[in-house]
């Protein structure tokens, strides 16, 4: 079990190859961005996507993903997401992202589902318990998004 006091941030910048051709953020890329977000939560929080994927039974694809766009980003813009459990069920635990620029207005947000399956088979599997334990850390100290 890992103990996670303080909520967790992820931060970026917008990058060129990130923008469309009126230079902003392009629409997808925000779902791309939560998922890096994603990422560096599981990897600051001692198992990294790498080692779910190469050393567990267990994947833990998404089955469904959303995004809000609040406001226009533009390359160079600093971001900082902050990465929420919203739910943990028996085989699934959704996740949010809200995401502040450098002003800390929040410009945008998104929410990913992910499902337990066993590695071999594809088939819907209870939660391991070292996911809920990680996720169960995190959600009291992230059940307020910053203002």
């Amino acid at each position: 079990n890992i103990t996670m006091s303080n909520p967790f941030f992820y931060e970026t910048t917008i990058k060129f190859h990130e923008t469309d051709a009126a230079g902003r953020l392009f629409f997808a890329h925000q779902l791309k961005l939560a998922h890096d977000a994603y990422e560096a939560f599981l990897e600051h929080a001692g198992l990294s996507l790498a080692t779910i994927i190469l050393k567990r039974p267990y994947d833990l694809p998404i089955v469904h993903a959303e995004s809000d766009y609040l406001a226009p980003l533009y390359i160079g813009d600093r971001l900082r997401i902050q990465v929420t459990v919203e739910r943990i069920g028996t085989s699934s635990f959704t996740l949010e992202y809200h995401i502040f620029d450098q002003t800390r207005r929040k410009v945008g947000k998104a929410k990913t589902v992910h499902v337990a399956v066993a590695s071999e088979t594809g088939q819907k599997i209870t939660l391991p318990e070292e996911i809920i334990g990680l996720l169960k850390s995190v959600s009291h100290a992230n059940s307020h998004p910053e203002q």
